[in-house]
């Protein structure tokens, strides 16, 4: 996807060393932030507007929930977890940013793709190709902010950052709603968008936008790897073996921890992917309704989630939890168990969605420190590979099996479309209850992470 090699890593550091130390959590570092921030957006815009054209998408192609669920996930997954730990180990040994720049530039292609498919695998193959680039953000982009921003700032940095997914899964249904509901005079100004569906030309519009980031990203600069940075790490390397041994020396964490959070994540993308379509089948709302509402519910519940994350965890801190972002996640599970398994049970529309709002608010909550507490745990070189490892299991488990584990209960337990709503309660609610349960039993685990990673540095 680039001709960037690990021997660029040699003419990073002279690139690098025009970024002076107190540069690091400046306005320079705030740029790079907003640059990342947006590049997520986008990504989880093309990853997430499928969700609303799932009923137009079913009718034109002649689909069953079951297909639609392995658009949602094993097509996008498959990829995306079999390149997170190619390009994982990438970041740690070679230049991050220009990583970030073919990446965006291949997905945002393949994702405008997707809307001149004319079949089943058609799309599917262009929904491969965008989760095989994407696994190029997260590793690369973990890695430049924990680099950029030091101990203290880092949570608040993350906290931002990982605002795009909410930001861009709202805006996914906002402009797909708005593209479905203009679809006829959108025709009339441009004759030539006269073939296209509605659902087709949504992916050609939503794509664009990537191919003119991955230029704007050209303007920033690798910073030096390891210097004040948040585990306190010099710029070491490390080998694969030593990274393994890291791992495995630490498993009792990290096992919990990944999936902990997976069962979290199982709800993350659970949700989005069948509430449009509980809505619409449950409540009779039409495509444009639910884009506009519960795009901004998304927008705004999931932004303030994942913002109100690290005042949380200084609250905890504060009172002497030193596992405070941990802590935070596992508290967070109980409260998103209550608010999925009550998404049925709501009255009317508007019940559904506060049920919804509460379920994004939650699961939202512990992501930053999630993300923030892996950076702090993991020496510098190693954080690459351990952060896209930790993908790939939130991507097996949470993307990969949650569309389809609704389908499956939807279409072979309740054998009845109508009851996704009831599929989703019990599915959401089984897998936050776990997570709490893995999170929980992974605090004095942390707390050993937290002092064995000072010891390897």
């Amino acid at each position: 996807m680039s001709s960037v090699t690990p021997s660029d890593s040699l003419a990073d550091s002279a690139v690098s060393s025009r970024i002076p130390a107190h540069a690091q959590s400046g306005n320079y570092a705030w740029y790079v932030l907003f640059l990342l921030t947006f590049a997520y957006t986008v990504a989880f815009i093309d990853r997430q507007v499928l969700n609303l054209l799932v009923e137009d998408i079913k009718r034109d192609l002649l689909l069953t929930d079951t297909q639609l669920s392995l658009l949602q996930g094993i097509a996008f997954m498959g990829s995306y977890i079999v390149f997170s730990p190619l390009f994982g180990r990438w970041a740690d040994v070679a230049n991050r940013r220009n990583i970030l720049v073919a990446g965006i530039a291949t997905w945002s292609v393949f994702s405008a793709a997707c809307g001149l498919a004319e079949n089943y695998w058609q799309l599917f193959l262009a929904r491969v190709a965008v989760g095989a680039a994407e696994a190029s953000l997260a590793p690369a982009a973990w890695s430049l902010i924990a680099d950029y921003f030091n101990r203290e700032r880092l949570p608040r940095a993350m906290s931002i950052y990982l605002m795009g997914p909410y930001i861009g899964g709202g805006l996914a249904m906002i402009a797909g709603g708005m593209v479905i509901g203009s679809m006829g005079g959108l025709r009339e100004t441009l004759p030539m968008l006269a073939g296209l569906e509605p659902w087709q030309l949504t992916f050609v519009i939503i794509g664009l936008p990537g191919v003119i980031l991955a230029l704007v990203l050209l303007t920033i600069r690798e910073p030096m790897r390891g210097t004040h940075n948040a585990a306190g790490t010099h710029d070491r390397k490390f080998s694969i073996r030593e990274v393994m041994a890291f791992l495995w020396q630490g498993r009792a964490f990290y096992v919990r921890f990944y999936l902990g959070m997976a069962l979290i994540v199982i709800v993350l993308y659970a949700l989005p992917a069948w509430i449009p379509a509980f809505l619409m089948r449950a409540h009779g709302a039409n495509p444009t309704t639910v884009g506009l509402q519960y795009g901004v519910l998304v927008l705004i519940m999931g932004s303030a989630g994942v913002l109100s994350g690290p005042f949380v965890d200084r609250w905890l801190a504060r009172r002497g939890h030193i596992d405070s972002s941990i802590r935070t996640a596992a508290i967070a599970s109980i409260a998103l168990t209550v608010f999925t398994a009550a998404l049925p049970l709501m009255p009317g529309f508007y019940g559904a969605l506060v049920a919804a709002a509460g379920g994004t608010f939650f699961y939202s909550l512990p992501q930053a420190m999630s993300a923030a507490a892996l950076q702090l745990a993991t020496p510098n070189r190693m954080r690459g590979i351990v952060a896209s490892l930790y993908l790939f299991v939130l991507s097996v488990i949470g993307l990969g099996a949650a569309p389809t584990v609704v389908a499956l209960v939807t279409d072979r337990v309740f054998g009845d479309a109508s009851k996704v709503g009831v599929s989703l309660a019990v599915v959401c609610a089984t897998s936050a209850a776990g997570a709490a349960l893995l999170l929980f039993s992974s605090l004095p685990h942390y707390r050993r992470a937290l002092e064995h990673s000072r010891e390897v540095a």
